[in-house]
């Protein structure tokens, strides 16, 4: 009797949590199911992502006391077996040093030959100036690394009248790595006075003292300060990655985040090993074709080489479009994208980016088409799917690129052309793509999709786009277009979209992720069920879709939004008593 007392208790108490998770999703339409949040409060930059003992760790920018950023500001802590499910762990350190006892601000894992890991992070000191500290785990047994102890020796590199560095434009250290003659190189953002970014480099042999080299390992002209710089190799003979001191058949990626346009930037090139000196392949562009980690909303990125799958993964903050008002009323900012996988393309001269594969675990039922004819004008639903939270993959192909409308020569930035010719402007070949996160009368709607352009010398220019300019009612969120080249052939290669939608947010990889554009997003009324997912052409021309396949996904646990009805209904009974 007692025993069926128990478990109907619990299938009570089972029912009562869901009553209350629904409730919560929809007094909570925002978050998200599959994307890395913190329960509550603000979140930025991810720091020091990294794998150890087979655990995956991922600390964030994180404030304790609120919806905003707040200079005591905290490294949070979570931690997963798979990437996608994450349980949360005590931050990892605040502030309480003298210099970091205004803010522990962004920085890096490093994995020291002997497998430690160690942290090197930015701190606001008692002056405010950015300083350097290191902290290191407390036991390194622990998988989970719950602890951490900060160096006494601390601040490790600061500003001063020698080295004349701007203490207010000197932070976020990256992983290290070993150089030819077995001392350790980091990089430090910074700039002048007179704009020039810098990637400030330190050299060292025991990773706690660090002398400054007496030049920086690069910089450009005219750019700002550089924000969260990542500085790693690539293969150039396969998708294969590398650990961060690798070299041979490389070339090196320097990636900077642009306080200015608060874009992340990057750049392939060499590094000579012997001076100390990157070189960029092409230089440094400085408009709006200059190459981009992603074209939308993607700041403060950083990578980690995972050695237990041979890759290189991707992670970067996406901040809210929404006014600070709502963030507060939410109780919530800030999500992680995705993880992705990230190698050199074929060509040499761009980054591919891709989901990591663990996010098939979340599939559940699938849709899929073979070989339908988008005719000019037509608009398909995609029923069968969870259309808030899905993943779709689809891939065009166009017969008739003679009727390509020509591009004017004063065309050069993509997102003011996305802005300018949105969905409701038809041209010959698009605009096609997804609609997602559309509600049942199509007020509310985000178009993901391409257009084709042909030049003056007969080449053809693929444009993506992602319009959230009719993707809620709320006129007072950020409803911005974003637009990139793709940089692909439609006459010898089929065209590619997958986009991950998730509530609020929109990752759209286009070309095979040549080109990633992530989005935030708001509907009224395009909320849960109230969601739908569907293909359009608005051109004058028919486009052919070769195959479409779309997932429902399931969500993911997430730093314990979801708990156990065991953890959360517990009395002074335990099934282990029957």
């Amino acid at each position: 009797m007692g025993k069926t007392l128990l478990l109907l208790s619990l299938l009570l108490c089972s029912f009562i949590i869901d009553l209350e998770a629904s409730r919560q999703d929809l007094n909570q339409p925002y978050r998200t199911g599959y994307h890395f949040q913190p329960p509550s409060n603000w979140m930025n930059d991810p720091n020091g992502p990294m794998v150890y003992k087979g655990i995956y760790h991922l600390f964030y920018q994180y404030n304790p006391y609120g919806a905003v950023w707040d200079v005591r500001i905290v490294w949070g802590h979570s931690t997963s077996l798979d990437l996608v499910n994450w349980t949360p762990q005590p931050p990892a350190f605040s502030p309480s040093q003298p210099s970091d006892i205004n803010g522990c601000w962004s920085g890096s894992v490093t994995i020291l030959p002997n497998g430690t890991p160690v942290i090197l992070y930015t701190g606001i000191d008692q002056n405010k100036s950015q300083v350097q500290n290191v902290a290191v785990p407390v036991n390194i047994s622990d998988p989970y690394l719950r602890e951490w102890s900060k160096s006494p020796a601390n601040p490790l590199m600061a500003p001063n009248a020698v080295n004349g560095i701007n203490p207010d434009r000197f932070r976020d250290p990256t992983t290290a790595w070993m150089g030819h003659d077995g001392e350790w190189r980091v990089i430090v953002g910074s700039s002048t006075d007179d704009r020039r970014g810098l990637a400030v480099l330190y050299k060292s042999r025991d990773f706690f003292n660090w002398t400054q080299a007496t030049k920086p390992l690069h910089h450009e002209d005219l750019t700002g300060m550089w924000e969260c710089p990542d500085f790693f190799p690539v293969s150039i003979t396969g998708t294969d990655c590398l650990e961060t001191s690798s070299f041979g058949e490389v070339k090196h990626v320097l990636k900077v985040s642009l306080i200015e346009t608060l874009h992340d930037y990057y750049t392939i090139g060499s590094y000579d090993r012997e001076k100390d000196v990157y070189v960029p392949d092409h230089g440094f562009v400085q408009d709006g074709s200059a190459p981009r980690l992603d074209y939308g909303k993607f700041y403060a990125s950083k990578t980690f080489y995972d050695d237990v799958k041979k890759r290189r993964i991707l992670w970067g903050w996406v901040n809210e479009s929404s006014p600070a008002k709502d963030d507060i009323e939410k109780g919530w900012s800030g999500l992680q994208s995705f993880p992705r996988k990230i190698w050199l393309g074929e060509s040499g001269n761009e980054l591919l980016q891709w989901p990591i594969e663990e996010i098939e675990t979340l599939r559940e039922t699938q849709v899929k088409w073979d070989n339908k004819v988008l005719k000019a004008g037509s608009t398909i639903q995609v029923h069968g799917v969870t259309a808030a939270q899905a993943d779709v993959d689809v891939s065009f192909k166009v017969k008739d690129l003679e009727k390509a409308d020509v591009i004017e020569p004063s065309w050069t930035d993509p997102q003011k052309i996305c802005s300018e010719e949105d969905l409701s402007v038809k041209s010959g070949l698009g605009p096609f793509g997804l609609m997602v996160l559309t509600s049942n009368d199509m007020e509310e709607y985000t178009s993901v999709y391409f257009r084709i352009f042909k030049s003056n010398d007969t080449k053809y220019v693929v444009l993506m786009c992602s319009d959230q300019s009719r993707s809620s009612l709320n006129e007072e969120n950020d409803k911005a277009t974003f637009g990139a080249f793709v940089a692909i052939d439609p006459s010898q290669e089929t065209l590619s979209l997958r986009t991950l939608i998730d509530h609020s947010i929109v990752e759209s990889y286009g070309g095979g992720g040549k080109v990633c554009i992530t989005s935030r997003v708001y509907p009224k009324l395009a909320i849960g069920e109230n969601t739908n997912l569907f293909v359009f052409n608005k051109g004058t021309q028919s486009v052919d879709v070769l195959g479409l396949n779309a997932w429902s996904l399931k969500s993911a646990q997430i730093n314990g939004e979801r708990v156990s009805p065991f953890s959360e209904c517990e009395d002074s009974h335990s099934l282990n008593q029957y």
